[in-house]
């Protein structure tokens, strides 16, 4: 992300607040910033600027050291009370380097000394508003979900795949029809599930997450159904099982591909009759849920070979919503990997580390075989510094190379999007049938016609 991006429709514009006693300096920083297309907005006293700052400052702040009144330590201490991630960049004569070392351990964002160049003030800003923004943004999706936009907190990415994946859950959240998530491993299946159960009238109910491949299978019957008092050796009380805890909410099913297939036949009885029987009962208990079933695997594949029950399948296989690849919507990448920056610095209690653009260009580069999982986790090994050198120091292919790689992104979609016909594929990007199977045999694809 970088410094310009637009804030989002209706959000403040980032803009420095200034502080500096000196009128002439006060109009050549004003100047500097405006050249560099940057909005200021200015004091002459820290008592002037702290009334007309709030928390929800979309920008930053710019001050000098040493002002009438309260100092620039002083002041530095009152905006952190007010808000602690707003970064404030001081403004320091040769003398006041100690102070502005002693400012920067008290959580000053960066200083510069007098008399300073232009361009390396401008970049110090630029650095602190991109770190403001990345700030704003995480408690835009913090908040969402209290202002019931849970879809779009689980839901992240401006792709096309994006927004009609987040259109899809948004009609189906308060239906409450059983859905089936396709996606490769790390791909955010479970954000799919969690996202169709906050964004849905069963938000306030339990939702119950379950791995199918991580139950013994001779604990699974017990885990999911629950069990009564003395139902087999060790059962000393009463248990509640997954499906009934999830009663009246969503329950999750990670890997439903990974089921035994004697649960299967009894999954599929609750999908039928919406009751339960606790291990040693007889009495049914009506359970009132929505299953949200996910896999990697194709279930009709495994069904034909015997490994997934046909008649199961059918009945998950009512509404499928299919989660995209990283690989797919690269464009996502840089917002995610941004967003989850801001995460691991609130984790670990570190300050927003910059992406060089060596690095922006790697992450959308490389292949994420572990897609949004293995984002996540570099984009914590690069708040902690230890990145793959693969990525940190990557410098990258040729132009060419880049070029077909964005050709072939631009294809495979407009290829999904015509159901793999290449005539309609042609006409949707506005060129020659010939010309895009042309293209299409450069780069290896194929399609249907």
């Amino acid at each position: 992300m970088g410094a310009n991006r637009l804030p989002p429709p209706g959000a403040p514009r980032p803009r420095v607040l200034l502080v500096d006693d000196e009128e002439m300096i006060r109009i050549t920083i004003e100047q500097t910033l405006d050249l560099a297309g940057i909005e200021v907005e200015s004091f002459g006293d820290a008592e002037s600027a702290l009334a007309a700052l709030e928390r929800g400052h979309p920008g930053v702040v710019v001050s000098d050291v040493r002002l009438p009144g309260r100092d620039g330590l002083r002041f530095l201490a009152d905006v952190r009370r007010l808000d602690p991630e707003l970064p404030v960049v001081l403004i320091t004569g040769h003398g006041d380097i100690a102070m502005a070392v002693l400012a920067i351990r008290e959580g000053a964002y960066d200083f510069i000394e007098k008399p300073f160049v232009n361009d390396a003030f401008v970049e110090v800003v630029r650095r602190a508003l991109e770190k403001r923004a990345l700030v704003m943004e995480n408690r835009r999706l913090r908040t969402a979900l209290d202002r019931g936009d849970a879809i779009a907190h689980h839901l992240v990415g401006q792709s096309a795949a994006m927004r009609r994946l987040r259109e899809d859950v948004a009609a189906l959240a308060s239906t409450g029809a059983d859905i089936l998530v396709l996606g490769e491993t790390g791909a955010g299946k479970e954000q799919v599930a969690r996202a169709l159960h906050e964004g849905g009238n069963r938000r306030d109910r339990p939702f119950v997450a379950v791995n199918c491949g991580a139950i013994p299978e001779s604990m699974f019957e017990s885990e999911m159904f629950g069990h009564e008092a003395g139902a087999f050796t060790g059962a000393g009380k009463r248990r509640i099982g997954k499906i009934e805890h999830a009663s009246g909410g969503t329950l999750f099913l990670d890997e439903v591909e990974s089921m035994p297939l004697a649960m299967q036949v009894k999954l599929l009885r609750v999908l039928q009759d919406r009751r339960i029987e606790r291990l040693g009962s007889n009495t049914p208990v009506p359970v009132d849920l929505r299953i949200v079933a996910a896999t990697k695997e194709n279930l009709g594949t495994l069904a034909e070979s015997g490994q997934f029950r046909k008649d199961l399948w059918f009945r998950l296989d009512v509404v499928k919503l299919a989660l995209p690849p990283l690989r797919e919507r690269r464009e996502d990448i840089p917002q995610l990997f941004e967003l989850f920056l801001v995460q691991a610095a609130v984790k670990y209690q570190r300050p927003v580390v910059d992406v060089p653009p060596s690095l922006r260009r790697a992450l959308m580069l490389a292949d994420w075989p572990g897609n949004v999982r293995e984002l996540k986790n570099a984009a914590e090994r690069h708040m902690l510094g230890f990145l793959a050198p693969d990525l940190a120091g990557r410098t990258g292919p040729g132009l060419n190379v880049l070029l077909d790689r964005v050709e072939r992104l631009i294809i495979e979609d407009a290829l999904r999007e015509s159901g793999q016909r290449i005539s309609a594929a042609a006409l949707a990007l506005d060129i020659p049938r010939k010309t895009l199977s042309d293209r299409m045999k450069r780069l290896g694809l194929t399609a249907t016609d």
